[in-house]
């Protein structure tokens, strides 16, 4: 029959040379690991850093809304102008049929009274007229045609200004937004400057190091040998590759400083193409490219799930755009940009 007596311990004097032996090997160990290993980050310090780039990423967002809502303020000034220059013209048109109207009236009190008609028009409410219909017999037919005339140019005028009074509104508004996203905008870059001056001199120096090897790499960039796009996007490719260099500046569309739709849509500009202001219009813009392989160099490339980032399709798996605060126009990987591909635009 095997034994089960339990073996014999070791005594307590020689277990706490073993522990103190094995203690002491560990605390060599781990000396020597951290005497040769670089240190570690600060995990506080890379946390402000990731905060600033993502108050950049929020502002690059929000200034897309902003430049939205400075397009619509734009195109609603441009329609309540319009409709105040119409009704002005149209006043003075109705204006000059009141005077001839007026003429009739004097010439027919002149030669023995005043046509009831003439009296009702120049009432307080001369459409009251129309509703007495059997009274048009006592005009001519050119004074009749007169009358009809003013009164529908006086409903016309009257629509007219309630059109702009909505116009006038809905601009009063977009406006409001607009300095609400502005005011959003300064905010976040405020909070980022904040957050900035809470790192040291050296780690602030390494985040502008790291920038200016961005923007020179960026002169050194391998674009490859695809096919280009032609016409006028090729136009408008080169010239945003002309303005490669040129800082990041939000709500900038040009030609000294942009943000990233400022810059597509200068460039197609220069071509003669009448791109929309944001990046979320441009992405819907022209023909929808859903693979990258199929893009060619000058087709935008829409980035970001809220299509908040667009920039030119380079080749060789790069882009050509503005990124962020702090930086300059210039080429990047799409794969390191830190911006997901939705789609790219061939317009």
């Amino acid at each position: 029959m095997a034994s089960h007596r339990r073996p014999k311990q070791p005594s307590h004097g020689y277990a706490s040379v073993l522990t103190a032996t094995a203690t002491a090997a560990v605390t060599v160990a781990l000396s020597a690991q951290s005497a040769s290993a670089d240190p570690l980050p600060d995990p506080n310090k890379k946390g402000v850093q990731a905060q600033i780039d993502r108050l950049y990423e929020e502002a690059t967002q929000a200034t897309e809304k902003y430049n939205g809502a400075k397009e619509a303020a734009g195109k609603l000034k441009k329609e309540a102008d319009s409709l105040q220059d119409s009704v002005a013209r149209k006043q003075e048109a109705l204006n000059e049929l009141r005077r001839q109207l007026g003429s009739v009236a004097t010439a027919q009190y002149r030669s023995g009274g005043l046509a009831p008609s003439l009296q009702l028009l120049l009432s307080a409410d001369p459409d009251a007229y129309l509703d007495r219909a059997s009274g048009l017999d006592r005009l001519s037919a050119r004074q009749s045609e007169t009358l009809q005339r003013f009164l529908s140019q006086q409903r016309g005028l009257q629509q007219q200004r309630g059109e702009a009074a909505e116009k006038l509104g809905s601009l009063q508004d977009t406006r409001k937004e607009l300095g609400e996203k502005k005011a959003e905008i300064q905010g976040k870059l405020a909070q980022a400057q904040r957050l900035m001056n809470t790192l040291t001199a050296e780690e602030r120096a390494e985040r502008a190091a790291e920038e200016q090897r961005a923007n020179r790499n960026s002169e050194r960039v391998d674009l490859g040998n695809e096919a280009s796009a032609s016409g006028r996007t090729a136009s408008a490719f080169d010239a945003a590759k002309s303005r490669v260099g040129m800082p990041y500046v939000w709500g900038a569309a040009g030609p000294g400083s942009f943000d990233c739709s400022g810059l597509t849509s200068w460039a197609f500009r220069q071509a003669g193409v009448s791109l929309p202001r944001t990046s979320q219009a441009q992405a819907n813009f022209g023909t929808r490219i859903n693979s990258l392989s199929a893009l060619k160099p000058g087709d935008l490339i829409i980035m970001r799930t809220d299509l908040s980032h667009v920039g030119f399709y380079a080749g060789n798996g790069q882009i050509l755009h503005s990124p962020k605060p702090g930086a300059q126009v210039r080429y990047e990987s799409i794969a390191r940009s830190g911006m997901p591909f939705m789609w790219g635009v061939r317009i």
